[in-house]
């Protein structure tokens, strides 16, 4: 037996068979808070991002006051028509825009799958209202509205309730904030990787 030979042969004899189980996706749980959506909100400012609490009837308002400096706006298929003010000057995205041309737009408004209130983070799975992942990455403002109940605590509570996107192959777009990155001599730079502008508009069930 030659050297190789018996190398490959002490490398096989050192393997260890992976477990028959699979991947073990039970790791999910609840964190309690005592204002999960305050803490959303909190977390979400920190990356200098806007957020605008809403009831149910105030959402088209809350979406017009984000989008006051925006002329065209792109709005994928599948977004909620009532959430849209009136006088926008919509673009769409059917057939596909080009990246130059989504360049060219001020904004994208969308809604979300899951916000996480530990780390400030918004999922997208691209279903629909999220449009595709383009869309959220060239404009450089971003929109997006969030329901109370789709803010869960952390992570691992996210993840599962991601599981479905997971399991048929859909892209995750997970936002913290707008766009940054800080080169070797600390300088922060704005809006290279995505939009530099996040606003956030978190819709809560109604007091009255």
């Amino acid at each position: 037996m030659s050297a190789r030979e018996q190398i490959l042969a002490r490398i096989r004899s050192a393997q260890v068979p992976a477990p028959a189980t699979g991947i073990r996706r039970d790791y999910s749980h609840v964190r309690e808070h005592d204002d999960r959506l305050a803490l959303f909100v909190a977390r979400v400012q920190d990356y200098k991002a806007t957020v605008i609490r809403t009831p149910p009837d105030g959402v088209a308002a809350a979406v017009a006051k984000c989008l006051v400096d925006a002329r065209q706006v792109v709005i994928p298929p599948g977004f909620d028509p009532s959430w849209v003010p009136e006088g926008l000057d919509i673009v769409g995205d059917q057939p596909p825009l080009s990246a130059s041309e989504l360049d060219g737009v001020d904004a994208v408004l969308t809604c979300a799958m899951v916000g996480i209130a530990e780390t400030g983070t918004i999922v997208l799975d691209h279903t629909a209202g999220m449009g595709r992942r383009t869309l959220t990455l060239v404009p450089d403002m971003h929109v997006c509205v969030l329901t109370a109940d789709q803010v869960v605590g952390d992570v691992p509570e996210a993840v599962a309730r991601l599981s479905a996107s997971v399991k048929s192959g859909r892209p995750l777009t997970w936002i913290s904030g707008g766009s940054a990155t800080v080169d070797i001599e600390l300088s922060r730079v704005e809006g290279v990787h995505g939009p530099r502008t996040l606003r956030v508009v978190l819709v809560e069930p109604s007091t009255t």
